[in-house]
């Protein structure tokens, strides 16, 4: 065998491509999360899935649908509480995402299934169909696109919500819009990296890139450069590794953030120092 050989069969071939749908647009997302403050709400979210996953197989509906509701339940269920009540808003994600997913939990024990918890928490990347990569792309390019278009009334939302509503932006068509789009990327790499890692592509790549620049536009490019990379790397190392991809891709990301944080650390100090 030589380097090339991973390239070679075709269940690599669909990890490769899954892994680039994901990276790209969980990349981008991750930049207005990082800059926002909003990191546990995408764990919130990724974790609150699983009772809809769950009802939807009750239901014998599509498994993303239930996933999609439940994830847009418990972000709305997080702003309604946060509104009306004392508690800071990371007080209420923690308290709301627990009990669903604790939720999920009791649901998938009591439900007779064939679904594989395993497998709804962590993925399988290495037995994804071609639909899977069908449905996963079409997601991807729904949310990259509509990233791009609404960058600027995003980042007013993000930076200044005051000064947002007062030029006339839809500031709630545009809160809910963002947390249908986490839901929406969560539930599009479900079937490849689960609910539980998705949340490290989440975060990660914008954290990186929050580092590395202080700029948004350079920000989105780093994230989702150091997202793809890694997303192919991972997939590629499993190979070797005889490891699954999905955590070889976060234990990446992971390594590349401890990397990021030291060099800049010290970079940040030297100038500090040079002044």
């Amino acid at each position: 065998m030589d380097w090339t050989t991973p390239f070679i069969f075709d269940f690599m071939q669909r990890a490769f491509v899954i892994s680039v749908l994901i990276a790209v647009p969980m990349a981008m997302l991750s930049c207005f999360l990082v800059l926002r403050g909003w990191s546990l709400m995408g764990d919130a979210i990724s974790h609150a899935v699983l009772p809809g996953i769950v009802l939807a197989y009750v239901a014998g509906i599509p498994l993303a649908v239930g996933a999609f509701f439940a994830g847009m339940f418990c972000a709305v269920s997080t702003g309604w509480l946060n509104l009306n009540s004392r508690i800071k808003e990371d007080t209420v994600m923690g308290v709301v995402f627990s009990g669903m997913f604790g939720l999920g939990i009791v649901l998938f024990a009591a439900v007779p299934s064939n679904l594989h918890l395993d497998h709804i928490l962590f993925g399988d990347m290495l037995g994804i169909g071609w639909s899977d990569i069908g449905w996963t792309g079409l997601v991807a390019i729904v949310i990259t696109l509509a990233l791009l278009v609404l960058r600027a009334d995003l980042m007013a939302l993000i930076f200044d919500p005051a000064h947002a509503q007062a030029i006339g932006l839809p500031v709630r068509a545009l809160h809910y819009g963002l947390l249908a789009m986490i839901s929406l990327s969560v539930v599009s790499a479900l079937t490849a990296i689960g609910i539980i890692l998705a949340i490290g592509l989440l975060i990660a790549p914008g954290a990186i890139a929050f580092l590395w620049t202080r700029r948004f536009g350079p920000m989105l490019a780093v994230a989702t450069g150091v997202s793809v990379v890694a997303a192919v790397s991972g997939v590629y190392l499993s190979f070797w590794l005889d490891s699954a991809p999905a955590p070889t891709i976060i234990l990446l990301l992971t390594a590349t953030f401890t990397v990021s944080f030291i060099i800049t650390v010290r970079r940040d100090r030297r100038a500090r120092q040079a002044a």
